[in-house]
């Protein structure tokens, strides 16, 4: 008898233990499933992106998750993050959610803030409101607080020494690489050290050379931007608007006179055109505008600092479209072009 109750004891022991090693294994396996196992979903268009607003919540976060179906169970992610206590340590940001990774590497990433860089073109704009409208449209920054930024006269003059107007002249067309949250702050001093990295030392000789200072080397090169698309004519307008700055004539540049009546449309300039009242009126003010009319890109900027050499004085578009000029010496020259060009918008129809 008291052998075979301890017989029954041992089985019972041995039945115990198996049951708690298959519970444990079954636990070590949920453990291992809710950590390791991979939770992103596949997506077929490409790689998926986790954007966390700045002061979002934990529960933001999950709903985002859930919503956008990022993740193939967002329940063990949940319970994960909780237990490591990430739903009080959640940081903004875009995040590259790859198809092999797991809960725990998802919440490493997440919890020390490793982003995927934002990489934007910067196209060439004419004015605040178009360089807000790029940036915004690729980054989580304000549109209201970046334009406040750009008009806070006193902290661009203390910052970078340009005021409200030239501040333009820091955003150069390109390639940026960026945080998704980055503030407008360090937006512009991004914007400020890809533009010292343009402006070497050969450059600025260049410019001193001119006599311009970069501010002004960008104002003239907005022109000659404006003015054409040829690299082979940018040079030699250059050298116009130059040889015009040194003997102290008016630069009477249309496109100046388009920024200011706020209409880049137009193809033929009016006489009425030319009265109108702005700073930027170069048929009315001597030397350079105020401000660039539009944000000049690399090739425009060299072509101010290496212009051709030539005497020179004015220039008119082509009449036959190719989006080239014809050059003068003198007034008399200039005028058997302009009235070329002038049959030749008449030609086509072509009132403004």
């Amino acid at each position: 008898m008291g052998r075979d109750i301890a017989s029954r004891t041992r089985l019972i022991g041995w039945i115990s233990l198996g049951l708690l090693s298959l519970l444990l294994l079954a636990g070590g396996y949920v453990a291992w499933v809710v950590r390791w196992q991979p939770n992103v979903a596949a997506s077929p268009e490409g790689p998926a992106y986790l954007y966390i607003r700045t002061g979002s919540s934990f529960q933001a976060v999950l709903d985002t998750l859930r919503s956008q179906e990022l993740l193939r169970d967002p329940r063990t992610f949940a319970w994960l993050a909780r237990w490591q206590g990430y739903d009080a340590r959640v940081r903004p940001g875009r995040y590259l959610l790859a198809p092999t990774l797991n809960n725990q590497g998802l919440l490493e990433m997440l919890t020390q803030g490793r982003q995927d860089t934002v990489v934007f073109g910067l196209n060439a704009f004419k004015y605040k409101p178009q360089l807000a409208r790029q940036l915004t449209r690729q980054l989580e920054v304000d549109s209201g607080s970046l334009r406040r930024l750009l008009n806070q006269n006193d902290y661009l003059q203390r910052r970078y020494k340009l005021d409200t107007t030239t501040v333009l002249t820091l955003f150069l067309p390109g390639t940026y690489r960026l945080l998704w949250n980055t503030p407008a702050p360090v937006l512009l001093d991004s914007a400020a050290a890809m533009h010292g990295r343009f402006w070497t030392l050969r450059r600025r000789q260049q410019a001193d050379s001119l006599r311009l200072s970069p501010t002004e080397v960008h104002v003239l090169a907005s022109i000659v931007q404006r003015e054409t698309a040829k690299k082979e004519d940018k040079p030699v307008i250059a050298g116009v608007y130059l040889n015009r700055l040194r003997r102290g004539m008016r630069l009477q540049a249309d496109p100046t006179l388009l920024w200011a009546i706020g209409n880049f449309g137009v193809k033929r300039v009016l006489n009425k055109d030319k009265l109108v009242d702005s700073p930027y009126n170069t048929y009315k003010h001597k030397g350079l505008p105020p401000g660039p009319i539009t944000s000049a890109n690399r090739q425009s900027l060299d072509a101010v600092l290496q212009p051709a050499a030539h005497q020179y004085l004015f220039f008119c578009a082509r009449p036959d479209g190719s989006g080239f000029s014809d050059f003068a010496e003198t007034f008399a020259e200039h005028k058997r072009n302009a009235r070329r060009y002038q049959h030749y918008l008449d030609s086509l129809r072509i009132m403004r």
